[in-house]
C-alpha cells in the first residue's frame, strides 16, 4: 500500500466528473491496488471519507469510514465501506446544517445544507451490490464524499461565506455549538 497526494482546492482534477468503473476494471489488481491506497490515505490524513479524484484519478470510488475520528470527534462511528458507483436517492425534503471540513481544502470549516435520510446504491470493491439508507451526519458525510465524484466541493454548497472559518478558530468559536446540534441530529436520525 502506498500514501498518495491529496489533491487541493485548484487542482482541475477535483472539478472532473468522475467515470464509472466496469466491473471488469474493478476485478483488476491495479483497481484494486487502487483502493488499498484510496483506504491507507484516507487513514493516514484522519479523513472520514476520500474520493478517488482526491489522489488524482477521476473515478468512481470513494471510501468512507469513522472511527473516533480526532478531525470529527461528534460523528459517530461507521464502518469502513468502499462504494464504486455510487448513487444518492434523497428520502426527504428535510435538510440539516452540516459544519463540513475537506482534505482538498486545508484548514477550513464552512456550513453546508445536507439531506439527513438518503439512499445509496451502487457496488463494494468486489462488486457486489449496496443498497443502504444512511441517516445523520453520516448521511451528510456519503454526500459530501459523492459530491467529489460529481466535481464539486463543500464550498460550492456553502450558502452563507461568514460560516466559512479556519478550523483553529471553528474549534474556538462554533465547535461547542455545533457539536450541540450533532448531537441532536444524532439523537433524530440517528447516526
Amino acid at each position: 500500500m502506498t500514501i498518495r497526494k491529496i489533491a487541493t482546492v485548484g487542482n482541475p482534477v477535483l472539478r472532473q466528473v468522475a467515470r464509472p468503473v466496469t466491473p471488469d476494471e474493478l476485478r483488476a489488481p491495479e483497481t484494486q491496488a487502487f483502493i488499498d491506497d484510496l483506504i491507507e490515505t484516507m487513514h493516514d490524513a484522519n479523513g472520514a471519507g476520500l474520493a478517488a479524484n482526491q489522489i488524482y484519478t477521476p473515478i468512481r470510488i470513494c471510501a468512507i469510514e469513522i472511527k473516533d475520528n480526532p478531525r470529527y470527534p461528534y460523528k459517530p462511528n461507521y464502518p469502513l465501506t468502499v462504494l464504486v458507483n455510487p448513487e444518492i436517492t434523497k428520502l426527504t425534503d428535510e435538510t440539516f446544517g452540516n459544519v463540513e471540513g475537506c482534505l482538498s481544502v486545508p484548514n477550513l470549516r464552512g456550513e453546508v445544507q445536507r439531506c439527513p435520510i438518503i439512499r445509496v446504491k451502487g457496488q463494494g470493491r468486489s462488486g457486489a451490490p449496496i443498497d443502504v439508507e444512511v441517516r445523520g451526519l453520516t448521511a451528510g458525510t456519503f454526500q459530501h464524499e459523492i459530491d467529489h465524484l460529481d466535481g464539486k466541493l463543500f464550498l460550492d454548497r456553502v450558502t452563507d461565506p461568514r460560516t466559512l472559518a479556519t478550523w483553529t478558530d471553528f474549534e474556538r468559536f462554533h465547535q461547542a455549538a455545533f457539536v450541540e446540534r450533532a448531537r441532536a441530529i444524532v439523537a433524530r436520525f440517528g447516526s
